[in-house]
């Protein structure tokens, strides 16, 4: 991720400190239907999600079904964006873990080693 925004940066000449990602979620496709990579960021899939499930008409969480305890997050575009200002309602921090344990040894900065990055998905 942080290759890709530096890719970013050297491209459109942009300091790579400006930079943060835009969340897309891709739900109208999987990741079969790609045929090439975006023009910009990086698509990713193969998050499982905990207690949540996608609302595919909705295009946001929604609550589980019952006795559904993982799902998959659909396809996501990681799209860098200069001085992006982040959204301040209508979106839940979804913290992305390595592995579905969380398991790991605290950092310096008080986060688990297995802590990958904040998602930012729309809800209601």
């Amino acid at each position: 991720m942080t290759g890709t925004l530096q890719n970013f940066a050297r491209r459109y000449k942009i300091a790579v400190d400006l930079l943060s990602f835009d969340y897309i979620i891709k739900d109208d496709m999987t990741y079969k239907d790609i045929t090439a990579k975006p023009e910009d960021g990086v698509f990713i899939y193969g998050i499982y999600m905990e207690g949540c499930k996608w609302d595919y008409e909705r295009h946001m969480l929604a609550e589980s079904d019952p006795k559904k305890l993982f799902v998959e997050l659909p396809l996501l575009h990681l799209l860098p964006i200069a001085s992006r200002k982040k959204p301040e309602t209508g979106i839940y921090q979804f913290p992305v873990y390595k592995v579905l344990s969380r398991l790991g040894t605290l950092s310096t900065t008080g986060h688990s080693t297995n802590f990958v990055r904040w998602v930012e998905l729309p809800t209601d």
